[in-house]
């Protein structure tokens, strides 16, 4: 199986974290015994990485969708949005790290917009936008947004196609594996 910590990213052509750390804190870093919606022991707000130099694989391979991809705008760096975006390299599913300081800023614009118009173009590979607050999950749809709240070891997503009068219908749904 792939193991997305062997996935190097690489900058786009100007792009720097600068004063950006949002990562060191929506994401789950157990190197480090860093927990999601908390700031990482080792960050220095708006200077970076206080072990820069020592950090972990995980956090020396991960570069935001912000960063890799120069046609995302300044509005999308995540110190500005106040969320990460990234792509499961396994599923291509568009992971959507919100700042729990900053609950909602996937709903502002021209963020929620966009997101809706991913999610759209999305479908068509069976991919989606996935919006993570802290350990819940939301999936966005094009017609609704559906929570589905925190995955545990052994759930997963499943999705499904329902024709309806209106024309088809997503629907999405958490289901455990059996053991």
């Amino acid at each position: 199986m792939l193991d997305p910590a062997t996935i190097v990213a690489h900058p786009a052509p100007g792009r720097t974290c600068g004063t950006c750390t949002l990562c060191c804190k929506v994401y789950d870093v157990p190197a480090v015994d860093s927990v999601a919606g908390q700031w990482c022991r080792h960050t220095k707000q708006g200077r970076g990485c206080a072990i820069h130099a020592t950090r972990p694989d995980h956090c020396r391979a991960f570069h935001c969708l912000w960063m890799t991809e120069a046609w995302l705008g300044p509005e999308w760096k995540p110190e500005r949005a106040k969320m990460v975006l990234s792509l499961d390299p396994v599923s291509r599913h568009m992971n959507v790290q919100v700042d729990p300081g900053q609950p909602n800023a996937w709903r502002r614009e021209p963020y929620y917009g966009q997101l809706k118009r991913w999610a759209v173009s999305s479908l068509a590979q069976g991919r989606h936008v996935l919006v993570h607050l802290n350990k819940a999950t939301t999936v966005v749809l094009p017609d609704r947004d559906v929570a589905l709240g925190v995955f545990e070891p052994g759930d997963r997503m499943v999705a499904r196609e329902r024709m309806t009068p209106q024309g088809v219908v997503i629907e999405v749904e958490k289901v455990r594996d059996a053991a």
